[in-house]
């Protein structure tokens, strides 16, 4: 995994994108769709109709890097709506890309008692 610098923005575009999109398309959805500026260091992920391919782009500063990432078993759990934008910690990011549930994680354990 690519760690994602502190404090970065993290949008998920809701509804299916077309993965045949690249840079310029991408970013043109950025601008248009989401009202956000590609450029801004946010970083924005993208998922396919059949839910197993996801795109992450983020300007680093220098130039747009566009990050894939397909699942062999199952499937991205993206938001229901249709339309607009959800933001997300980095901490929910990277339980995405493990194709873990990041709107509701169980804890395999929670203390009890103190002592």
């Amino acid at each position: 995994m690519i760690s994602i610098p502190a404090g970065v923005r993290i949008y998920l575009a809701c509804g299916a994108t077309d993965m045949r999109r690249g840079f310029d398309g991408l970013a043109v959805m950025v601008q248009e769709v989401l009202a956000q500026n590609p450029h801004s260091g946010a970083l924005f992920a993208f998922r396919g109709k059949r839910g197993d391919l996801i795109k992450l782009l983020w300007w680093d500063g220098q130039g747009l890097c566009l990050f894939a990432k397909r699942l062999e078993k199952g499937r991205f759990v993206w938001p229901i709506s249709a339309t607009g934008t959800v933001s997300m910690t980095t901490a929910q990011l990277a339980m995405l890309l493990e194709g873990i549930d990041w709107r509701a994680p169980i804890r395999s354990w929670r203390p009890e008692l103190a002592g």
